[in-house]
């Protein structure tokens, strides 16, 4: 079945998902935007509607009435009267900022193409794709815009990108490039985003739609802890499972800007995209500039949908390798260990404690390599501390393979240190503008991936560290915001570029690594939380969620996340109790229940444990390798919110619906409270269910309308139930 329909007589445009359409009209030259929403067939050039408004915007020539300030378009542009937010801004040789793009032409093509230096969503065997193109052209200024809707129709998702092309004799500049912008006929609509700072990422924030400009934007040079480049358009009425809901993420990682704004006549607009504030590209003659992608689905059936949606096209067809679809080793991170005091002997302590205690894989993070004993020091210098480790890396890592238990390795390659042996050979690696101070964060400057051999010294210093060192896994991390992003190799004019070239540049080299390690699990890191994006998620299947390993912290944290991302992207770990960094006195129970939603591991100090807490960490580390293929396929509900209550719970179910793993979360005590009754979700109504702790049996109905009992009094209390379907 053919998902776009063209009709050249009525110029529409249909998309179409299992569930949804998507519908456009070409009317005057212009592409219009007329629906997105629930699925429907047949010709709907009858929604467009016009209705003069002026209000001092002006109407286009020879065309009465059709005023582009009030009409819905697909790629809005600056100059001819649309005084919105546009989705391109182009300053022409004459100086004018004028862009008036018509339809030329449109294609239906097979398949989905890839986005030449960007990470992208990519067409698979059971999860197909058919692309409309429709090319754009500004006749005078000779710049061609090319317009891919990427239609995903088993997932409800739709892609979108722009291909930019200056087809004139003369240089142009891009002053705004947006992936994507919808407009919608009315402002009836809550707005949903992510906030937060450092171990406190991504909070949920809802507001109903006011007139003007909404804007979430990153203007770190990463996508940061502190917005996430995503946007949700709510009806007022939307919960997790009725309502209408419209999702639109960015497929990057770097600054960003995601607005909606309503307008004098209560329409809106929703624009994705680069940071218009500190981006521009000179487009020379017959150069061409990509927008990332932007991932788009729509929902009628609340949150949890939209987010399914979300999750399994990232999950399916975004990430990628050998880790996809299976479940991660559980690990054992070494920093709440003992941070940067070990050596080898230490760290062999720690595998043999890991071996014992069923452990998969043990990471040394920060401290193995230079002069490295705080983080004052040595970034860049990505060999060896033989002080710390006698023998190298391979020392320890043939002995925790003679136990049963892989390496991996922490690394921050995109960062250099001013006292390190690759600043003194080379200060003019690092971003700066000559003449300026180089302001430092964390005692560190940020390489200037712009280049081609800092990435090529990047990419070498991680390979050889792999190819020697035994290596299974690598946590690459990224630990401060860009300043004075200015690159010495590029002419003033272009300096407004180094933001974008730093990323093409550090996509260029993940995608070397990845490709020549292939059996590497690479996991993604920013202090955290702040690059997790899209982006990230296609060269690393899983990003160091927050650095706030406290359990009742990260409920908000992971709630929030999974708006958009897959739960299997989200590294989670029992840590240790009091809690590193609140002090929080959480039961080895909850710290469990809560880490065991994502890629599951632990943060604490194996060697310290109790006889009894040890037992815990063998049969909670068997119980994940159990049930770790659920966790990572199956559909993940959110049946709490820890925003606005006492309590947090979830569960994920199995795609045939046989398992279901469920959790619950008491974060503080209320005098008399009720208890809890906790309806779960994705069950088969018409089955038996035995719980594996008490062995009670339900039907999947009861399950479902009356839900469970959590009969807990005390705070940071869990409860953990794993539902099987009895046949």
């Amino acid at each position: 079945m053919h998902h776009i329909e063209i009709d050249r007589t009525t110029g529409q445009l249909a998309l179409h998902t299992a569930n949804t359409s998507y519908i456009m009209q070409v009317r005057e030259g212009f592409l219009l935007h007329l629906y997105w929403g629930r699925k429907t067939l047949g010709d709907s050039t009858y929604m467009f509607r016009t209705q003069g408004r002026a209000a001092f915007s002006p109407c286009m020539e020879h065309c009465e009435g059709f005023i582009l300030d009030d009409v819905p378009l697909e790629y809005p542009c600056w100059g001819r009267g649309d005084m919105r937010t546009p989705a391109l801004e182009v300053i022409n040789p004459d100086g004018s900022d004028i862009i008036d793009l018509r339809v030329k032409k449109y294609d239906v093509i097979e398949g989905k193409p890839s986005v030449p230096g960007l990470p992208a969503a990519y067409a698979t065997a059971e999860h197909g794709c058919e692309t409309l193109v429709v090319t754009l052209a500004d006749d005078i200024s000779n710049i061609t815009v090319e317009l891919y809707y990427c239609v995903f129709a088993s997932l409800d998702v739709i892609t979108r990108y722009a291909r930019i092309i200056n087809n004139g004799s003369t240089q142009a500049r891009i002053e705004a490039a947006a992936s994507a912008s919808v407009d919608f006929d009315n402002v009836n609509y809550d707005v949903i985003s992510n906030f937060g700072t450092h171990c406190r990422e991504r909070n949920i924030e809802r507001a109903p739609l006011a007139h003007g400009r909404y804007i979430m934007s990153s203007r770190r040079g990463a996508s940061s802890h502190v917005h996430n480049p995503f946007i949700i358009i709510t009806s007022h009425d939307c919960s997790e499972t009725a309502g209408d809901a419209y999702g639109m993420a960015l497929v990057y990682s770097g600054s960003f800007e995601a607005e909606i704004a309503a307008n004098q006549f209560d329409t809106a607009r929703a624009v994705i995209g680069l940071n218009r504030e500190d981006f521009s590209w000179l487009l020379s003659a017959g150069e061409e500039f990509y927008t990332p992608e932007c991932i788009m689905s729509y929902s009628s059936e609340g949150l949890d949908t939209l987010s399914y949606n979300f999750s399994t096209l990232m999950r399916k067809c975004l990430c990628r390798g050998k880790y996809r679809d299976i479940r991660r080793p559980v690990l054992l991170n070494s920093w709440e260990a003992c941070y940067f005091g070990f050596d080898s002997d230490r760290l062999i302590s720690i595998g043999d404690a890991c071996a014992d205690l069923g452990i998969e894989l043990m990471v040394i993070d920060d401290g193995w390599f230079g002069k490295r004993d705080n983080d004052r020091c040595s970034l860049g210098d990505w060999f060896v501390n033989e002080k710390k480790l006698p023998g190298g890396l391979k020392r320890v890592s043939d002995h925790l393979a003679a136990r049963g238990v892989k390496l991996g390795i922490w690394f921050e390659p995109e960062m250099i240190s001013p006292d390190s042996e690759l600043y003194r050979a080379h200060p003019d690696w690092c971003l700066h503008y000559v003449n300026r101070p180089r302001s430092e964060g964390r005692f560190q400057l940020i390489l200037d991936l712009t280049r081609a051999d800092v990435c090529d010294y990047i990419y070498e210093s991680v390979a050889s560290v792999l190819r020697d060192g035994g290596i299974s896994y690598v946590k690459w991390d990224f630990n401060r915001n860009m300043t004075e992003a200015g690159s010495p190799l590029l002419p003033p004019e272009r300096m407004r570029e180094v933001g974008h070239r730093y990323y093409l540049g550090l996509y260029s080299v993940l995608e070397r690594l990845v490709t020549d390690f292939p059996d590497v699990l690479f996991e993604s890191c920013s202090g955290g939380g702040g690059r997790f994006d899209a982006g990230m998620l296609y060269y690393m299947p899983q990003v160091w969620t927050s650095d706030n390993s406290d359990a009742i912290e990260r409920l908000r944290i992971q709630y929030g996340t999974s708006l958009v991302y897959p739960m299997s992207a989200m590294s989670a770990h029992v840590s240790a109790s009091p809690n590193h960094q609140t002090d929080h006195v959480t039961p080895f129970e909850t710290r469990f229940t809560v880490a065991m939603t994502g890629s599951f591991g632990y943060e604490l100090d194996p060697t310290a444990l109790s006889d009894e807490d040890k037992q815990k960490v063998r049969e909670t580390a068997q119980l994940y390798k159990e049930y770790g293929d659920v966790l990572v396929n199956g559909r993940y509900h959110r049946l709490r919110d820890p925003h606005a209550g006492n309590c947090s719970a979830w569960c994920t179910v199995s795609a045939d619906r046989r398992t279901c793993i469920a959790g619950y979360v008491l974060t503080h005590v209320r005098m008399y409270g009720n208890n809890e009754r906790i309806a779960l979700r994705g069950l088969d109504p018409d089955a038996t269910y035995r719980e594996r702790f008490s062995g009670a049996l339900y039907r999947g109905d009861q399950l479902m309308n009356f839900g469970l009992h959590a009969p807990i009094t005390l705070e940071y209390r869990s409860m953990l139930w794993i539902l099987e379907r009895v046949d």
